[in-house]
């Protein structure tokens, strides 16, 4: 009986044994089961999928392919890269490992259809120096909400009001050049700085045109230089002309609320704002247009000058067109341009357009992948830098017949869709095009009818930095068509 209840109690052990071993591999089966079931659920509703980076060469470790870039035209970068590796290619430059997309529909992906998954991004010293709560570093509600109030300062019904006082800026700029070898890109840089003061703050600039001017040429000395916050750095001097800047837009907004008076200006339509932006906002949106209302602006007419130059026919039809304007006002008292007149210039307007898109100003853009991206049989990661390339877009020869030729002609007819973006696309094109087209077209206005200039020394070169510019900004010498 003991020998028969031992062999019973084992082989019950052994029964409750296996039961539990059984019990226990059913516990790891189910659990396995339950993990890979949710990761095939996530795969199904990720459609993630192993996939590899876009082709590519990434250069030497840390400085990547910079140097490539900016040591040469970018043209033959862009286009011997997108030769070997195709429209989507990968890269390192300026720290930062890239993906460069060069087709127009690949850049509508990126620049409006699927916006949400790629932000505007900038090195973090440049959102100091400007302020982190410029337009330029968000998007969502708070961009939107810029965006709409810049819109309302610069669209036509916003800027039709002040033509002639651009007009009085570009007449004083130009009979200061007469006579003399001048830079063409400094002086215009001042004459479109003078042009952003007024539609920024209209008449008050006058009360600060230069303590704005002082802080801002320092500002601007420092913003390019290596972000070292030391004293007697340039970095350091800029820091302090930044804070000095948003001192005086203090005194000027406060002026304006004592005074309680509507102002049609870009600082107006930022103190009208209902649900109301603090003086930091207005200061950091401020000094970041004053940045973009420039530089870029005048960019654009340095190379007007240049390419009317190299081609008399061109600048002969111009020179036609707006003197005929100039003959519709003499019975009039008031030999002013107005927005009206400014509706009369489509081949001066096209000469604009064919020197956006040759100058290609801005070569690229900066977007950031703000999570893992599937993109065209791609993996994007996150935080990797996506950059359009308007340069190649616009020099394509898909795109535009001859791309190097200069010819304004073809802009008779619109272009293919998503092919001419030279003010970028989707919610953070720029907002100021009008206002840069409307002094733009003042200028050459008087430019062409009032003046003769000619190039001096070689001209055949272009110098690379942030922008596109013809070699040493362009001397020029400037005399008047008939003494006065």
């Amino acid at each position: 009986m003991v020998m028969g209840f031992e062999a019973c109690s084992l082989l019950v052990s052994t029964i409750s044994c296996n039961m539990e071993l059984t019990f226990m591999f059913s516990i790891c089966v189910l659990i396995l089961s339950l993990f890979f079931l949710r990761s095939f659920l996530k795969f199904c509703a990720s459609g993630h999928r192993k996939l590899p980076l876009p082709p590519g060469s990434m250069g030497w470790p840390y400085i990547g392919e910079t140097f490539q870039l900016y040591s040469q035209n970018p043209n033959v970068f862009f286009a011997s890269k997108v030769k070997k590796f195709g429209s989507i290619l990968k890269t390192h430059i300026l720290g930062c490992p890239c993906v460069m997309i060069s087709s127009p529909e690949a850049a509508k992906l990126v620049l409006v259809t699927k916006a949400n998954l790629f932000k505007p991004t900038f090195p973090a010293s440049k959102e100091r120096m400007l302020g982190k709560q410029a337009i330029f570093f968000h998007q969502g509600e708070y961009h939107t909400k810029l965006r709409k109030l810049v819109l309302r300062a610069f669209m036509p019904e916003g800027i039709k009001s002040i033509v002639s006082d651009i007009e009085s800026i570009a007449i004083n700029s130009l009979q200061s050049w007469e006579g003399q070898l001048i830079t063409t890109y400094q002086e215009m840089k001042t004459y479109t700085f003078n042009v952003a003061l007024l539609s920024i703050f209209g008449k008050d600039e006058v009360l600060y045109r230069e303590d704005l001017k002082r802080c801002y040429y320092i500002l601007e000395k420092g913003y390019n230089s290596m972000p070292i916050n030391l004293p007697g750095t340039l970095f350091n001097k800029a820091m302090k002309a930044r804070k000095e800047l948003a001192q005086i837009l203090a005194k000027i907004l406060s002026l304006r609320r004592e005074m309680k008076h509507y102002h049609n200006d870009l600082l107006g339509s930022f103190m009208g704002d209902k649900e109301g932006l603090t003086d930091e906002q207005i200061a950091d949106n401020i000094i970041g247009v004053i940045f973009a209302a420039r530089d870029t602006t005048a960019s654009v007419l340095t190379w007007i000058v240049k390419y009317l130059a190299e081609n008399p026919a061109v600048l002969q039809a111009v020179t036609e067109e707006q003197e005929a304007i100039m003959r519709t006002k003499e019975c009039v008292e008031e030999k002013v341009l107005t927005w009206e007149d400014t509706k009369k210039m489509p081949l001066t307007s096209r000469v604009i357009q064919e020197t956006l898109r040759v100058a290609s100003i801005l070569s690229f853009t900066f977007r950031e992948a703000v999570e893992d991206v599937e993109f065209e049989g791609y993996h994007i990661p996150k935080g990797w830098k996506v950059l359009p390339l308007f340069r190649n877009i616009h020099h394509s020869p898909d795109n535009f017949a001859e791309p190097e030729k200069f010819d304004p002609s073809r802009f008779e007819v619109a272009p293919k869709p998503n092919t001419f973006m030279p003010f970028g696309s989707g919610t953070h094109s720029c907002p100021g095009n009008e206002l840069a087209k409307l002094e733009i077209l003042v200028i050459v206005h008087h430019l062409t009818t009032k003046y003769r200039w000619s190039m001096v020394g070689p001209q055949n070169g272009i110098q690379y930095g942030p922008f596109a510019l013809p070699q040493n900004g362009l001397p020029i010498r400037l005399s008047p068509k008939t003494e006065r």
